[in-house]
């Protein structure tokens, strides 16, 4: 039996032998195979480790504040919540969607929204899904964000205009960058790129500025300072490290100082923002402009158009419907009216043309020409604001009552060429450069404008309704503040200032700008006359409630419509029985101190009747804040907030 062959345990044994043979073979080839991944492929796969676990995020520059002249914030920044996905992260898109609009409200038109940016950009980049997060939304989504693969929620900055509609029209707003915006930013930025020639290179930077400007908190100036100085607002993009899950997730912030980015710079303007305000209170429900500047630096300490928009919220896009509602209003809340808005000047005109007489001499400044209220040429009547006229006249009386018909004869003597001449010495038709969008020259009429304008011939009888400051001829607010403070300078060349510390605003004054002094101080006169005394347009507004402080000006109205024969015959209808948009625009410019200036402001009220009643009182008051925040102390006097003239409208 013996021999017969091997027992069943002999062969389990050998069975048993090969088995552990080859299962610790195999454990050996595992455990070098091990031994190899961690000993001599160490580096490489620690590497690959790191770039799961820890990548670099594309991180916006803080964008530079806007301060006004004593360091108050215009423009700045503030915390929101807001929550973003990365494509190429979350999987199920629409899905992922579905999840978040279940916690908090995402309208369908929305999700559709962000599913269309998503898919328009590189799948690496996040997409803004909702920001500006109420407390209870921000904590729900946190609270499932673990939920959410390839979502993140946190707390980001977004710009902010703590002042809203104060200095909307000056400082503009930024929004999230369009094609447009983004094609435009890619050309300069391009253009600046050292390595222009390398193909290579200039691929690589306009892929990082493209990602750059696509990302959720990047905002670029659309309007205003914002867009003027945007590229010294901007700064430099830069990195931030973070630490990431698989899914995605970022589970900490790691130090970056090495790849941040660089804050934008800031811009300060030389507005004083609770003067602007003053202003603007001072308005009411009127609707026009005032400029404030100090005609001795040149420096802009108030430049008001009421009523505005809010630039919070074009920040991160405005409704259609709210748009339009801005856009319908019949007071214009988008419109600059201090900067793009023209107006006719009206009797305010009247110290150039009394001083392109002068410079002409073809008046001397005593002679006297009599008003009886009316004057005639060819064929037709021109009126005196004065129905039953104001009798000898010279120049002096002649502005300090702003009698038309004086003004008439001598608009006739200079001719048109001359009164143009002056007009562009004086800075109308010029566009002052100060540091932001917009800027309307108006127009400054003569025979080649009109028939470059309107293919007809100027007419001799156009000559005189230039001589008051009506007809073709269009100015702006600050363009009547610069008038002022010329005149409040002798004469003397005044260059407006904006930007206080930013990028550099080329000054460009008109050529030929100088005038005789003796000239300008005849106006002068004529312009303290109009508010101190008896008889001047504007006398109730002299005094600015303030140490005594006397103001020099004068009073304008600017007609909006004709008023036909028929009607003045019958009585010419008063503005308070007109609708608004036929009444006159009232305007009023002026300089305190008479004796000694400082300061210069010009006023418009659109519709707001006569410039002695209307628009002269809330630029002394203008003029009266001025002052009491120069010294620091309470004004010893504080007058009415409207006070009548005794005089007429100028």
């Amino acid at each position: 039996m013996a021999g017969q062959g091997a027992t069943p345990s002999t062969t389990f044994t050998r069975r048993a032998l090969g088995t552990a043979a080859l299962g610790g073979g195999i454990w050996a080839l595992l455990l070098a195979r091990l031994g190899y991944l961690q000993l001599a492929q160490h580096e490489k796969y620690a590497g690959i480790a790191a770039e799961n676990q820890v990548r670099l995020d594309l991180q916006p520059p803080r964008r530079g504040e806007i301060l006004d002249r004593f360091g108050r914030p215009l423009a700045s920044h503030r915390r929101a919540g807001r929550v973003t996905l990365v494509r190429e992260q979350v999987g199920d898109l629409a899905g992922t969607l579905a999840r978040i609009a279940a916690l908090i409200d995402l309208p369908p038109e929305r999700e559709e929204a962000i599913i269309r940016d998503a898919l328009r950009q590189p799948s690496f980049l996040p997409t803004l899904v909702a920001r500006e997060l109420s407390y209870e939304d921000f904590s729900r989504l946190t609270a499932h964000s673990a939920e959410l693969d390839g979502v993140q929620v946190e707390m980001a900055l977004t710009r902010s205009y703590p002042r809203g509609r104060d200095f909307a029209h000056v400082i503009g707003y930024v929004a999230r960058a369009n094609d447009r915006d983004v094609e435009r930013l890619l050309a300069e930025g391009l253009s600046t790129e050292e390595t222009s020639g390398d193909e290579k290179a200039q691929n690589a930077k306009r892929s990082r500025l493209i990602q750059m400007f696509k990302h959720p908190d990047m905002r670029v100036g659309r309007s205003g300072v914002e867009f003027f100085a945007d590229d010294w607002l901007r700064g430099e993009h830069g990195f931030r490290r973070v630490e990431a899950n698989a899914a995605g997730r970022i589970i900490r912030e790691l130090p970056s100082e090495d790849v941040a980015a660089k804050p934008g710079r800031n811009v300060t303007l030389s507005l004083d923002a609770e003067l602007q305000r003053a202003a603007i209170d001072r308005f009411g429900e009127e609707s026009g402009a005032a400029v404030l500047i100090d005609a001795r630096s040149g420096d802009i300490l108030a430049l008001v158009s009421t009523p505005a928009f809010d630039p919070n919220d074009f920040v991160n896009g405005i409704s259609s419907a709210d748009y339009n509602l801005l856009r319908e209003n019949d007071r214009s809340p988008l419109y600059h009216k201090a900067y793009d808005g023209t107006y006719p000047p009206g009797s305010t005109f009247k110290m150039v043309v009394g001083t392109a007489a002068l410079e002409a001499g073809v008046i001397d400044p005593r002679e006297e020409l009599y008003c009886p209220g009316h004057y005639r040429f060819g064929n037709r009547t021109w009126h005196c604001w004065k129905r039953g006229g104001h009798g000898s006249v010279n120049m002096h009386r002649g502005l300090k009552v702003s009698c038309d018909v004086y003004f008439y004869e001598i608009a006739k003597r200079l001719g048109v060429e001359k009164i143009a001449e002056v007009s562009r010495r004086f800075g109308f038709g010029h566009v002052w450069e100060l540091g932001m969008t917009g800027g309307r020259s108006g127009v400054v009429p003569d025979p080649a404008w009109k028939e470059r304008a309107l293919g007809e011939s100027w007419f001799e009888g156009e000559t005189l309704n230039y001589g008051i400051g009506q007809g073709y001829l269009h100015t702006s607010p600050l363009q009547l503040a610069m008038m002022t403070a010329k005149i409040a300078m002798d004469g003397r060349l005044v260059i407006p200032r904006l930007l206080v510390d930013g990028p550099e605003v080329v000054s460009n004054p008109p050529k030929d700008g100088a005038f005789d002094a003796e000239h300008i101080a005849r106006m002068k006169a004529g312009m303290y006359g109009v508010t101190s005394e008896v008889g001047g347009t504007a006398l109730r507004s002299g005094d600015v409630g303030f140490e005594g402080i006397r103001m020099a000006g004068k009073t304008g109205t600017a007609q909006v419509r004709r008023i036909s024969t028929a009607e003045r015959a019958s009585g010419v209808r008063a503005n308070e029985d007109l609708e608004r948009h036929l009444r006159d625009h009232a305007l009023f410019v002026g300089y305190a101190p008479h004796d000694n200036p400082r300061y210069a402001v010009a006023v418009v009220v659109e519709h707001g009747g006569g410039g002695s009643a209307t628009a002269a009182p809330i630029a002394r008051d203008i003029m009266r804040e001025a002052f009491i925040r120069d010294s620091g102390r309470e004004p010893s006097v504080k007058t009415a907030s409207v006070l009548d003239s005794e005089g007429g409208p100028g």
